[in-house]
């Protein structure tokens, strides 16, 4: 019995990690083109009230560009411009989907957790006072399982809000200069919406001006 109780906690604490908000991130990426500025956009799964668009650019040409995510901007079906979202805002709105699953699979799993930890104390202190092993069993599995899943809320919900906070953080495009044959790849976030193209304006290091360029979303 104390074998199966050993276990069972080292199985459960295990499995009790929240899932990243963004399971996979692209791994191709555009690629420089000899005299030409190349860009490209893949729209991720939409995540709660955020929908994640992976960006890439490539600078072929001898002028570097300076890329600022907050200049690039999603154009609704109207032909607004929305402006995109900074990661911790994204990271919050994104909440209402994956990461709320995976904080209540955290909470559950750590409640279980806890319930196999009350099990094997209460059988000790079953044992103890003169009851049997499976009365102070029952006893502790039912005493640990309702605090193991009231705690286990609250620390996989704040598990979960760090790993999507960081992990959008990590992905997101930052802002910097794209130099000959450099590419630049990342996240933008933007809110939920229907959109038929992504505006990108960058700056030219050399003259000063700003270029748009447009891509269909897909």
């Amino acid at each position: 019995m104390r074998r199966i109780v050993l276990l069972l906690l080292v199985g459960l604490a295990g499995c009790a990690v929240a899932s990243p908000p963004i399971k996979a991130t692209p791994q191709v990426v555009a690629t420089p083109q000899n005299g030409q500025l190349t860009t490209s956009m893949q729209a991720g799964k939409t995540i709660g009230d955020v929908e994640p668009v992976y960006v890439s650019v490539a600078n072929g040409t001898d002028e570097p560009r300076a890329i600022v995510p907050s200049q690039i901007f999603a154009i609704n079906e109207v032909g607004e411009r929305v402006a995109p979202l900074d990661p911790g805002e994204a990271a919050r709105q994104a909440g209402g989907a994956g990461e709320l699953k995976a904080a209540l699979s955290s909470a559950a799993v750590s409640g279980a957790a806890a319930g196999a930890v009350g099990a094997g104390l209460g059988a000790l202190a079953g044992a103890g006072f003169g009851g049997g092993w499976g009365t102070g069993a029952l006893v502790g599995t039912a005493v640990g399982a309702g605090s193991g899943m009231l705690s286990g809320a609250s620390q996989g919900q704040n598990k979960a809000d760090q790993q999507a906070t960081e992990q959008l953080q990590g992905v997101a495009l930052q802002e910097g200069d794209v130099r000959r044959n450099f590419t630049v790849s990342g996240y933008v976030f933007f809110p939920k919406g229907s959109y038929r193209e992504l505006e990108m304006v960058l700056v030219n290091h050399e003259t000063g001006d700003t270029e748009s360029i447009r891509e269909p979303w897909r």
